[in-house]
């Protein structure tokens, strides 16, 4: 599957953005998909994951700010953003996995395939 993010930009703080994820191929309902994010100096850091039977897992810091979906009809996946704020500001990514779940779904090695990111840049 090939995967293509998109929807980043430039926001204030306290805006919103809806990231996209659209996966080639078919089958993608059989896919967990998986965004990640990577401010500049630092390390990949995971943000959210989705898995087949549509059952989330967020990281802590965007707890209750964000918001995993995914649309399989248009094979698909979105990471709703609100209440964005500085430390948001990242490239993000998503990973798409169609091997059985795992519990180590918040590691970069869960994931077989990447997308290119795209850039969120939040200004205070």
């Amino acid at each position: 599957v090939q995967l293509q993010a998109s929807g980043g930009g430039l926001v204030q703080v306290g805006g919103s953005l809806r990231l996209s994820c659209a996966a080639s191929g078919r089958a993608f309902n059989s896919y967990a998909v998986g965004w990640f994010r990577q401010a500049p100096g630092k390390e990949r850091e995971f943000v959210a994951v989705i898995s087949r039977s549509h059952r989330t897992f967020n990281a802590n810091s965007v707890k209750d700010r964000f918001t995993i979906s995914r649309d399989n009809a248009r094979n698909t996946a979105y990471l709703q953003m609100n209440s964005l704020r500085p430390e948001d500001t990242a490239v993000y990514y998503c990973g798409a996995r169609n091997r059985p779940w795992y519990s180590n779904w918040d590691n970069l090695d869960f994931y077989d395939y990447w997308g290119q990111g795209t850039l969120v840049t939040v200004s205070s």
